[in-house]
């Protein structure tokens, strides 16, 4: 039986407005579909659905517009500069590329910075964070660049840039080593993809937190969760070479991060320590390539 034709609801000519309008609607348990079009990107589901989906989406622009119109300057700021982080974040996967070479180079940066899973169990748990700015092909860290720009400035527009840079990396890591224990030997891997996942998993886990605020119980508090899964099995389980484990990896530790935070700070820190949070995150990637190096 053929399938039936999605029908649009939504129309933008930036790529990134589609994107977030589908999490929308695999948030509500839709199921989207996004296409080009003349005027830019749509965003369609199945006719039975289109109700369905323009109402979540009415709701959560109404959402975000009331959010503008109450937020202080610090939190508009904040939303600039998780913008600002999320570029910068793309931008450097992509010139450390340029500086490291594909995988199949040779190049010592993959000898000493890949997660091995042996390695990283036997103490060299830098490997965690290093491989995280390790890519084995163009396409490869085109793809988690892309990705990974969208994700970590959704993350910080949530809980300011440097908290949220901090998180997604400490995501990015905690997964890779969750990931390696589950292997136990004789498994390497590369790629920001890890972390990209976390960043899902932070956006679900601090989705539930909100929802439960608001006094959503039960499953209804959890549909953040089951939206993380579905974008878990629409983006990352193609591919020969995706490593499945360490995207369900990145994304566990990241919701269990999620959570934690909003119950501890239900309030984006202030520009201080937004600063330093994001130094923190820098050093980290610094001192891991120092050691790796060494």
């Amino acid at each position: 039986m053929a399938e039936a034709t999605p029908t649009s609801v939504r129309v933008s000519r930036r790529r990134q407005d589609a994107d977030e309008w589908a999490l929308v609607l695999v948030a509500e348990g839709l199921t989207p579909t996004l296409w080009r079009v003349p005027e830019g990107f749509a965003v369609g589901v199945s006719a039975a659905d289109w109700d369905r989906a323009d109402r979540a989406l009415r709701d959560y622009q109404r959402e975000n517009l009331a959010a503008v119109e109450t937020a202080s300057g610090d939190e508009r700021s904040g939303a600039t500069g998780a913008g600002l982080v999320g570029s910068t974040v793309a931008a450097a996967l992509i010139a450390f590329f340029a500086v490291t070479g594909p995988r199949d180079s040779g190049a010592v940066w993959f000898e000493r910075g890949s997660a091995e899973s042996q390695r990283i169990l036997a103490g060299e748990i830098w490997r965690a964070v290093t491989a995280l700015t390790l890519h084995a092909d163009l396409g490869h860290v085109a793809a988690n660049a892309a990705a990974g720009g969208f994700f970590v400035t959704a993350v910080c527009r949530l809980v300011g840039p440097g908290l949220g840079i901090a998180l997604v990396l400490l995501a990015g890591a905690g997964g890779n080593f969750l990931n390696a224990w589950l292997h136990g030997s004789l498994h390497r891997s590369v790629g920001a993809s890890t972390a990209v996942f976390g960043a899902v998993g932070l956006l679900g886990g601090l989705a539930v937190a909100r929802r439960q605020r608001q006094g959503n119980r039960g499953h209804r508090a959890w549909v953040p969760v089951a939206a993380a899964l579905g974008l878990l099995a629409m983006l990352g389980t193609a591919g020969a070479r995706v490593d499945v484990w360490a995207h369900l990896s990145g994304l566990g530790v990241g919701g269990a991060l999620g959570l934690s935070v909003a119950q501890v700070e239900q309030k984006r820190p202030a520009a201080p320590m937004q600063g330093l949070f994001a130094t923190a995150a820098l050093a980290t990637v610094l001192v891991c390539w120092g050691l790796a190096l060494r």
